[in-house]
């Protein structure tokens, strides 16, 4: 899920000679049929006869030597799209000023298909998340837009600091909100992408809101896959979440002024139960001895329970009760810094699920209150699995008889706990994390 927000003067704030950009997130979109598996033609001809009579016959099928081309099942696509629309709800003139401009979009296709391989490790990530640069760059921005950001807190209860780190993640403080025409791109995605279901609805929601006057079809630009604005909304989170906190009538988290992208942020962290005044999650320490099977995100326990089998701040000290249950957290295994994570951590997840996402975000949001660097040492001599490996890995505990549930290359909770529960059988650290080591053991 991303948001959209807006920024502006804050440009002459930020160090030009540091610069840094929003680190890559983006999750691979799930597989779908090849379009290209289907020939041309036999794919012109079945979208020409799903169109009304009415549509097919103002929509000329291509001859025989402009078959086989993207452009020309695109345009078919698009008008059988334009019925369903319009069934939706969507005026022709809203449809028509919309696609005046569109073209396929050649640029969000390659990245779409090239996600597959791409793999970072985390520690990478959060070097960049909360880089000198950027930590110097949210302050200025912080500082120019004070009063608005103070304002916004006190209407939704979302530390500042809070909703700076969601901006600055997402478009480094507005300075790369992306320049890809996003009817054009979703139109793309939505006929020749890997999710065509989920990125026509976030179509369908685009024209929405251009049908609303929020915006205009030229003016609303975003990342290729559609994130638009300080903040990234995706059209759907936009219709439900955005708000107009300028009081001018419009949810403009296009403009200059970020005013009403940082509320919407802070109004969508609101609505998902953000709690004021409670960290998102702290650093601690673990014993010797602990348990790994405990660090699981289903397991949650106050403080002071995990208090009593060594598990404390990297003070020395029970973490306070204060700060509701918790659960423990190690994003890089056994090896790495250990973390103590609360309901918070739950609702940054809301808007991007991906742990390192949450981590980049509340450690930033700490870093920008003044709070320290991470402590622990992460395990840098390793690298994380690529694409083709982490499917392997999943063949491979599932062949051992450790299930992963589906082969897809994804490391989520079902993966983790075969990970785990092949750990403790071979006698490993069950620490649940998906290393090259373990790998090249399996293998």
């Amino acid at each position: 899920m991303r948001i959209s927000l807006q920024a502006g003067t804050v440009l002459l704030l930020l160090s030009t000679s540091a610069m840094a950009s929003p680190p890559d997130r983006t999750p691979r979109p799930e597989e779908r049929p090849n379009a290209a598996s289907v020939s041309a033609r036999a794919a012109s001809v079945a979208v020409h006869e799903s169109l009304k009579p009415e549509t097919r016959a103002k929509t000329r099928l291509p001859e025989a030597r402009d078959q086989g081309t993207d452009n020309t099942r695109f345009t078919l696509w698009i008008a059988a799209f334009r019925d369903r629309a319009q069934a939706q709800g969507i005026s022709r003139a809203t449809f028509d000023r919309a696609f005046a401009s569109v073209h396929y979009d050649d640029d969000a296709i390659k990245r779409d298909r090239n996600q597959a391989e791409f793999s970072r490790p985390i520690w990478d990530y959060l070097d960049s998340a909360a880089s000198d640069a950027r930590i110097r760059n949210g302050r200025a921005a912080m500082a120019q837009h004070g009063a608005a950001l103070d304002a916004i807190e006190r209407r939704y209860g979302v530390e500042k600091e809070v909703v700076a780190a969601v901006w600055g993640l997402e478009s480094a403080y507005g300075t790369h909100r992306g320049s890809s025409h996003v009817i054009s791109s979703m139109a793309t995605l939505a006929f020749d992408g890997r999710r065509g279901p989920f990125f026509e609805d976030q179509l369908i929601a685009a024209l929405k809101i251009l049908q609303s006057g929020d915006t205009t079809a030229q003016a609303m630009t975003g990342s290729w896959a559609g994130a638009m604005g300080h903040t990234q909304f995706m059209p759907t989170s936009y219709l439900d979440y955005a708000v107009d906190f300028t009081g001018d009538g419009r949810r403009d988290i296009w403009s200059d002024d970020p005013t009403d992208a940082l509320a919407s942020t802070a109004a969508y962290l609101s609505r998902f139960g953000w709690e004021t005044g409670k960290p998102w999650g702290v650093e601690v320490r673990l014993p010797r001895n602990f348990d790994f099977t405990l660090a699981d995100r289903d397991i949650t326990r106050t403080p002071a329970t995990w208090a009593r089998i060594g598990v404390t701040g990297l003070d020395g000290r029970a973490v306070p009760d204060s700060h509701g249950r918790a659960s423990i957290l190690l994003p890089a295994g056994g090896n790495g810094p250990a973390f103590m994570v609360f309901k918070n951590f739950s609702v940054i997840s809301r808007y991007n699920a991906a742990d390192a996402y949450v981590l980049g975000v509340g450690h930033l949001s700490d870093r920008l209150a003044g709070g320290p660097a991470i402590q622990g040492a992460w395990p840098r001599g390793d690298r994380t699995l690529t694409f083709s490996e982490r499917k392997e890995m999943q063949e491979r505990l599932t062949a051992a008889g450790f299930s992963t549930r589906g082969i897809d290359g994804r490391v989520g909770p079902d993966t983790i706990r075969a990970v785990r529960a092949y750990q403790q059988a071979a006698g490993l650290v069950p620490d649940g994390y998906p290393s090259i080591s373990l790998l090249t053991r399996l293998r």
